[in-house]
């Protein structure tokens, strides 16, 4: 059994590679990535590393032969890019005759109305186009996407938020690696759709475990949009940036995170991490 990781330097998909190596030789595994010596320290273990550029088709068709399970880990980058590639992807799969892919999805993709939804729901269509079986692995929020708000209270600033009541299923990119590689070793392939979202929780419940971690209470300032906006112009970040925090916001306050039916501690065969927890081996690091 051959496996492919994409996207295997990168923060999540060096955890799943980690993780699908405590079960699986080195030889059966893949990487597809688009600067080969990122990946030499893998090649030294025995890791068949192969140059892929989500923008090269032609290099996709030649890492992605001879394999049979594909794990495409979603790319970063604004929505048009986003589709392209993940596009190039997953027919550079079927011109290879992968038997499966699994896909780094969103959250409930197919109805979301969250801004990071419409390349996840292109790329699960052009998925079930091709054919192939597949698990659509639908990650909710990482918890390592708060990190730089977590920098900024230990910088003395307040947790600032215009999410209000919003709830987020956040979980560690280790649990979500741990679910990614626990799926695409299943014995039996048919084609699932996973709901892998943490337990729900509030910005202030955020707050308050940020708040037992460090032992001193945190503030949390609320602030409607437009006030968000121009804290965050204030802090220096540039409108582009400003614009995707503020759509995050208000993707989170309209619930499109909020997901009650979660596939996560059954995929894992555990309980996801804590969220103080969480937070703790983050600052750890």
């Amino acid at each position: 059994m051959k496996y492919l990781i994409t996207g295997a330097t990168g923060k999540l998909g060096s955890k799943i590679v980690e993780e699908l190596l405590k079960s699986i030789d080195a030889s059966d595994l893949a990487v597809s990535v688009r600067n080969p010596e990122k990946a030499a320290s893998l090649k030294e273990r025995g890791v068949d590393v192969r140059h892929g550029d989500f923008d090269q088709p032609d290099t996709l068709d030649e890492a992605f032969k001879g394999v049979e399970r594909l794990l495409i880990i979603s790319a970063d980058g604004d929505n048009d890019t986003r589709i392209r590639q993940h596009t190039n992807a997953v027919e550079a799969a079927k011109r290879a005759g992968v038997s499966f892919i699994a896909y780094t999805s969103l959250a409930d993709a197919t109805d979301s109305e969250n801004l990071m939804a419409p390349p996840h729901v292109v790329t699960e269509e052009a998925i079930v186009e091709s054919g192939i079986p597949y698990a659509f692995l639908r990650n909710n929020w990482y918890l390592e996407n708060e990190l730089s708000s977590i920098q900024a209270v230990l910088d003395g600033a307040p947790w600032i938020t215009a999410a209000r009541d919003g709830k987020v299923g956040w979980a560690l990119q280790q649990d979500y690696a741990e679910a990614a590689a626990n799926v695409l070793l299943k014995e039996q392939q048919e084609s699932a759709v996973y709901e892998l979202s943490g337990p729900l929780h509030t910005q202030q419940d955020l707050v308050d475990a940020l708040s037992e971690v460090l032992g001193r209470e945190v503030a949390m300032q609320e602030l409607n949009l437009e006030a968000y906006e121009e804290t965050m112009r204030g802090a220096g970040l540039p409108d582009d940036v400003v614009a995707l925090l503020a759509g995050i916001q208000r993707s989170i306050r309209q619930g499109t995170l909020e997901i009650h039916e979660s596939d996560f501690e059954p995929v894992l065969g555990r309980p996801v991490t804590p969220l103080a927890e969480g937070i703790r081996q983050l600052l750890d690091k």
